[in-house]
Parts: C-alpha cells; sequence; structure tokens
C-alpha cells in the first residue's frame, strides 16, 4: 500500500486530478469512472474498465442474479496463516478493484493464527459510472447521503457475505472468531453486514467509507448479535469522493446502533480516497486486540 498524500505536505500531482475526480465531476469524454485500480506502486487510481493491467488477474464471472456465494468463496485470494488458524479476517474491497491488492496489504500486516479472505466482487453494471459492466458489490447510482440506494442488491450481497461467515465456522472458526473489513464500496457492505448479522462477531474495520441504507437503522439491527461489537472507522481528510464529512456522520449514526465506547474514527491528514501505512498500523493493531492468539 502507497503512503501517499497521508500525513505529509507533498502534493499530489496536477496530472492525479482527473484520477481523485469527485463523480459530480467526471470527464465523460475519457470515460474517468469511480473505477478504483491500482497502479504497480500500490497507489488507488481511478481508470477506465478498458485501460486496467489488472483486469486478467482473477476470473471476473458474471454471477447472475448476484447469486455467487460459493463462487465468491472458491475464487477469493486467501492468505494463509503461518501456524493453526484460530480466527479470520474477511476483507472487501473497493468499486472496480479485486481482491488482489488488499490480499498484498493483509499479507504485509498478517498475524500467524489469522486467515485472510479477500473475495472478488461480481462484475455488474453500476449506474453510477454509465452502466459500464465493473467489479461492484451491488449498484450505485450515487455517493451522497440522499442518494438512492440499490436495497436488493445490497440485501443479496449481505447474505452472501454472511455465508462466507457460515461456511468458515462449519470449518472451525466460530463467528466470534470472524473480523469482517473494507474499503470504501467494500467497507460500506462490511458495515451493513456485521450490523445485520445475527452471529456475534469479532468487529469490523471500515476504510474510507458509509453506511448502506442508513435510514433504515437502528431498526435493521434489531436482531444483530453485534450490538456491542467494535468499530475502527478510518478516513482521509482529504478524501473528494467520500468525504470525510461523511465518515463522521456514519460514525454518529453508528453510536445510535452500536455500543458508542466501541466505535474508533480515525481520521488522516492529507489522505485522499486511498490508505497509508499510518492507518494499516492502525488495521493490524485493531486486528490484534480483537483476535488475539488463542
Amino acid at each position: 500500500m502507497s503512503g501517499h498524500g497521508c500525513c505529509e505536505d507533498e502534493h499530489e500531482p496536477a496530472e492525479r486530478g482527473l484520477e481523485y475526480a469527485h463523480y459530480r465531476r467526471i470527464d465523460i469524454k475519457k470515460l474517468q469512472c469511480l473505477n478504483e485500480a491500482r497502479e504497480g506502486d500500490g497507489k488507488l487510481v481511478l481508470k477506465p474498465w478498458d485501460q486496467r493491467t489488472d483486469r486478467e488477474k482473477h476470473p471476473l464471472q458474471c454471477m447472475c442474479g448476484n447469486n455467487m456465494s460459493l463462487p465468491l468463496l472458491a475464487e477469493a485470494v486467501t492468505v494463509s496463516g503461518t501456524e493453526k488458524e484460530t480466527a479470520a479476517v474477511i476483507f472487501l474491497h473497493g468499486l472496480g478493484d479485486s481482491g488482489h491488492g488488499w490480499a498484498d496489504a493483509m499479507t504485509a500486516i498478517q498475524l500467524p493464527h489469522v486467515k485472510y479472505i479477500c473475495p472478488h466482487a461480481p462484475r455488474i453494471p453500476v449506474t453510477l459510472n454509465m452502466k459500464m459492466t465493473m467489479p461492484s458489490w451491488f449498484d450505485l447510482m450515487g455517493l451522497s447521503p440522499d442518494s438512492p440506494e440499490d436495497e436488493a442488491g445490497i440485501k443479496r450481497a449481505a447474505e452472501n457475505i454472511k455465508a462466507i461467515i457460515d461456511h468458515e465456522a462449519k470449518n472451525g472458526i466460530p463467528a466470534n472468531r470472524v473480523l469482517l473489513g473494507g474499503f470504501s464500496q467494500g467497507g460500506a457492505l462490511s458495515l451493513y453486514t456485521a450490523l445485520t448479522c445475527q452471529q456475534q462477531l469479532a468487529g469490523v474495520v471500515a476504510l474510507s467509507c458509509w453506511l448502506p441504507l442508513h435510514k433504515s437503522f437502528p431498526q435493521a439491527a434489531s436482531a444483530s448479535g453485534n450490538r456491542d461489537m467494535p468499530i475502527l472507522q478510518c478516513h482521509g481528510e482529504m478524501d473528494p469522493m467520500i468525504p470525510v464529512q461523511f465518515g463522521a456522520m456514519t460514525a454518529e449514526k453508528l453510536k445510535v446502533i452500536v455500543n458508542p465506547q466501541k466505535i474508533t474514527f480515525r481520521t488522516y491528514p492529507g489522505l485522499m480516497h486511498s490508505s497509508c501505512p499510518q492507518e494499516m498500523a492502525a488495521v493490524k493493531e485493531f486486528i490484534e486486540k480483537q483476535l488475539p492468539r488463542i
């Protein structure tokens, strides 16, 4: 993971303006859409799908009806523990990305007793990106708190993540030893999944994201087993796509859903819609605390 822009005075080069453009300022002629790819240095950038160089890293198969529970797990990038695995982290990538980049990031902060599962989202048409087909956990119509949302797609995607949790439980890692995490759209899905999950989870890492279907809470969490669940929420202060104010609003909303003392909201000066070493160090510390060796 690159630390460009995090806690530094260094300015982003001018040509990155379109790559980090807010969705309202998309250059339609160049199709510089919200499509979170990775350059060779690991930096998150935005590129049209047909210009992506990492498209062939994994098989991107269209799962009809978004019913991809088994393929989701079968095709996931898994970072195995170096000793007996007694815990798992399921980490979900952002729009247009794949599990590969975040698997590399998890490897860099790996704990020997933890398995890291980084699934690939199915390819679906995304309304926000002019109906272009790309990896996406659910459809996106906009990025503001009042934008319409793909309620059915969000709920379907959450059930597919819960299926992975159930699979791990059947194979010896109980739900309370599973931690969900994600970046951007993946972080949003992690939050929604955990807050609507009846099983008690170890915690959630939510990076540069928001709470989907926020108006349905706290009622949507009435049957949740995670009202006392620890949440680490991190956000770049210069994020032009999911502004840090949206992250702060999410943190305040979470305080009326779960125990407010269990919520940690950290912001990083200079950081855009990406991650940095300081943030990943905080993620590692959180995972170590919530998933100790047993």
